[in-house]
């Protein structure tokens, strides 16, 4: 078999089999197969496609590239959650303590941000101590422990995944379906969950512009799951503005909490309950929708996802008390609140989440590159979306900043993503589709 005759092969159209998948991965690992000989057979997939067939065997052979978790001694039901990325998503920090709290570990690896989009490890980091950095077995004893941990992603896993995406991110192909759906989804399964809820986001925030796109990368990674024997539900989700109100790292980790509370925005206590839902349903824990989302507000309700958060917080270093006193995370020196123009009522018709996002990023909040450092204090908390009607003089957002320079720049890129109305906007849905979801009893 000669590299060569793949990059040819799929050049024309052809299918691969599992060995040449096989081979395609063994030699990239051992360096018999060059980078510019993968970029080139790369680039062919981008143009021609992969069947589903081909999707899992790539899947497979990337998850099998490095280490891969045991978690049967944590439990016979070990959960996972995976976010494509968007603007103001601090979803894992609810979700993982909601669904420990009702008995499902959650093994959660979590990445950094890059771009616009934020990093769950980033947020976590603004709690003082919260150490990410878990040795695997730590963090396999963690979930064992207490039922859940959240740390970074670890390069033992799927490593493969590595090379492959450092030669598309420099070679023009990122953008492929069943290349994203095998990135996502070798490290899923490396990470040894059997229980994975896929968060696919959509819109003017997210690296998938249009429900259809999003839809499609769904479908396909539900299918590949399906064909791994892992059993995979996933929810597109609107991202044309951001998720909840908070978008930077303190002000994201307060917005999770006030949620754990009770006391969230709609959008997110809405995507939480239905991401819970899959969660419960497909782990045989609930009957239907209606008894897993009461059993995610009771968790709520009583405190119970908050304790575990809590426990999280402790078993990982970090100091307990923020859920009290949020001044204890780092702290803006700046609070400056954007007014809404004009004379009359006014509703937000608009609500641009990657320039929201790129304002926080001229504060510091976010990275050009990897390792780039970030300020965990400043951001932005939006008093409004997309449908809310606001009084004029009433404030929009509130803006946390370091310096007046910085501060004068974000409000001019804020201001061009809010569009108003005079007349009424209605509400648009956080959920656009559910796909591979359970059937209710």
């Amino acid at each position: 078999m000669r590299m060569i005759d793949l990059i040819l092969a799929k050049r024309n159209g052809k299918e691969h089999s599992k060995d040449d998948i096989k081979f395609l991965i063994e030699g990239l690992m051992d360096h018999t197969v060059a980078d510019y000989q993968m970029s080139s057979w790369l680039m062919a997939v981008c143009w021609r496609g992969m069947t589903m067939d081909e999707t899992a065997a790539l899947t497979d052979a990337m998850a099998n590239s490095g280490q891969v978790l045991d978690l049967s001694d944590v439990g016979s039901i070990v959960g996972d959650k995976h976010s494509t990325g968007g603007v103001g998503d601090k979803t894992t920090l609810v979700f993982v303590p909601m669904l420990a709290a009702l008995g499902i570990p959650m093994a959660k690896l979590s990445g950094r941000g890059l771009g616009h989009t934020g990093g769950t490890i980033d947020k976590l980091e603004a709690i003082p101590g919260f150490d990410c950095s878990l040795p695997i077995d730590k963090f396999i004893a963690q979930v064992k422990k207490i039922g859940a941990a959240i740390a970074g992603q670890t390069q033992e896993l799927a490593p493969a995944d590595g090379k492959i995406y450092a030669l598309r991110d420099v070679t023009g192909t990122v953008e492929s379906i069943p290349l994203i759906a095998a990135s996502v989804m070798s490290k899923k399964i490396a990470a040894g969950s059997n229980l994975i809820i896929l968060d696919v986001k959509c819109g003017a925030g997210a690296f998938m512009s249009t429900e259809a796109e999003a839809s499609e990368l769904a479908r396909t990674m539900v299918e590949v799951g399906r064909r791994l024997n892992r059993p995979v539900s996933a929810v597109v989700t609107d991202m044309d503005q951001p998720l909840g109100n908070a978008v930077g790292h303190t002000v994201e980790v307060i917005e999770a909490i006030e949620t754990l509370k009770g006391r969230g925005p709609a959008d997110l206590h809405e995507l939480c309950l239905a991401l819970g839902s899959l969660a419960l349903i497909t782990a045989g824990k609930a009957r239907n929708e209606a008894d897993a989302r009461e059993q995610l507000k009771n968790v709520l309700h009583s405190g119970a996802a908050l304790r575990k958060f809590v426990e999280l917080v402790e078993a990982q270093g970090g100091d307990p008390k923020v859920v009290d006193d949020y001044s204890l995370m780092p702290q803006a020196k700046i609070h400056f609140e954007m007014k809404v123009p004009g004379k009359t009522p006014l509703w937000i018709s608009g609500l641009h989440g990657k320039r929201i996002a790129e304002a926080c990023k001229l504060m510091g909040a976010g990275r050009s590159k990897k390792g780039d450092p970030i300020n965990m204090a400043v951001g932005v908390v939006l008093h409004g979306k997309v449908g809310s009607c606001l009084q004029p003089g009433e404030s929009v957002a509130t803006v946390y900043a370091d310096n007046e320079a910085q501060l004068q720049l974000a409000c001019k890129v804020i201001e061009s993503g809010i569009e108003y109305s005079t007349e009424k906007v209605d509400v648009p849905p956080v959920i656009r589709a559910m796909i591979g979801a359970p059937a209710a009893v």
